[in-house]
């Protein structure tokens, strides 16, 4: 079988009916009813972020589902038509080559870590037990390379991905295809929407994005790597 030279190596594809639609002016369009809930970043007693924690569960019925994009929906994460009144850029912006492909590496003893900045969603776990591109230079214990694992594991966007040298292959966590509905309590905005497990993403002109196992979409409305999240949400504080 010819490998699909679209998904990202350590991702796995979801099922070709669970995927996301980008309309062109309007919401995105969830399709194959996976499902979604509210997903809280929790800090530890330090004040980092250390763990999510599962909310509110949202129904994916009536496909497709309609997800806000524009951040003005009275009804998030749903879709209210309030884009329409809404002064915001729709604009997909994100450029159409593999995320690894402008990534930074940074080698170590054990590991070496890509990192395309481009994708930060700011959720900062990558900050907590110190910075993982230091973690990653020195680890040669097993506590720190489980801790380095650890950090790029709960990256949501997958702007951080990690090769263990002694397997010789990607380290990626197992998520099935869901959707998660990040909150973000250390910084108390509202979050980008997750995708996990290989969720594809199709563009309003019917390209699609290269099919990873980590992704984050813009619902601020900000974003200037659209459709994806590029932490925008951080500066503009929407959570009400």
């Amino acid at each position: 079988m010819e490998e699909n030279k679209n998904v990202e190596i350590g991702s796995e594809e979801a099922p070709k009916s669970i995927y996301i639609k980008v309309t062109e002016n309007g919401p995105y369009l969830l399709f194959g009813t996976p499902p979604m809930d509210e997903q809280i970043i929790v800090p530890n007693e330090e004040g980092a972020s250390w763990v999510y924690r599962a909310g509110r569960h949202f129904e994916t019925g009536g496909e497709p589902c309609a997800l806000c994009r524009c951040g003005a929906s009275r009804n998030k994460p749903y879709c209210t038509g309030d884009h329409v009144r809404h002064r915001w850029n729709p604009e997909e912006m994100a450029p159409h080559t593999p995320l690894l492909d402008d990534a930074e590496e940074y080698h170590g003893p054990r590991l070496i870590l890509a990192d395309n900045e481009l994708y930060c969603a700011f959720a900062r776990f990558c900050d907590a037990k110190g910075r993982i591109w230091n973690i990653v230079q020195r680890a040669e214990t097993e506590e720190e390379v489980a801790l380095a694992k650890r950090e790029v594991a709960h990256c949501p966007a997958g702007r951080l991905v990690i090769w263990d040298k002694k397997e010789k292959k990607v380290y990626e966590p197992h998520f099935d295809p869901s959707v998660g509905i990040i909150e973000d309590s250390g910084i108390k905005v509202h979050g980008p929407i997750w995708l996990r497990g290989g969720i594809r993403v199709e563009s309003a002109d019917g390209y699609s994005y290269e099919i990873r196992n980590r992704v984050t979409l813009c619902r601020c409305g900000t974003s200037g790597n659209k459709p994806f999240c590029d932490g925008s949400h951080a500066r503009t504080a929407i959570m009400e």
